[in-house]
């Protein structure tokens, strides 16, 4: 049996009807384990998921959630200042800092 067998026969169990995109997911829980913590994975696709049904499921609606979710995870650990600096050029920089 592989993953996407897995969703069918779940979606089964929990009597769910709906189009998946099982990348965008794990996509999501990725970035939650890596830039929070492995835990925050499982959490953050509970709570994307409770989200995308407060949206009824809507494709657009679940990709921008998606996005809010993946972009919140990246900035989780980050300073201030790394925030502020994080779209520089090392190379530009080095050139204004010798200029």
């Amino acid at each position: 049996m592989n993953l996407h067998d897995w969703i069918d026969e779940l979606c089964d169990a929990l009597d769910v009807e709906i189009d998946l995109d099982e990348s965008l997911v794990l996509d999501v829980a990725r970035e939650a384990a890596h830039g929070v913590a492995r835990p925050a994975a499982p959490l953050t696709t509970f709570l994307l998921g409770y989200a995308a049904a407060g949206a009824e499921g809507d494709p657009d609606a679940m990709d921008r959630l998606a996005g809010a979710a993946m972009d919140l995870a990246k900035r989780w650990d980050k300073t201030p200042d790394d925030l502020a600096h994080e779209d520089d050029d090392p190379e530009v920089e080095e050139e204004l800092a010798e200029a």
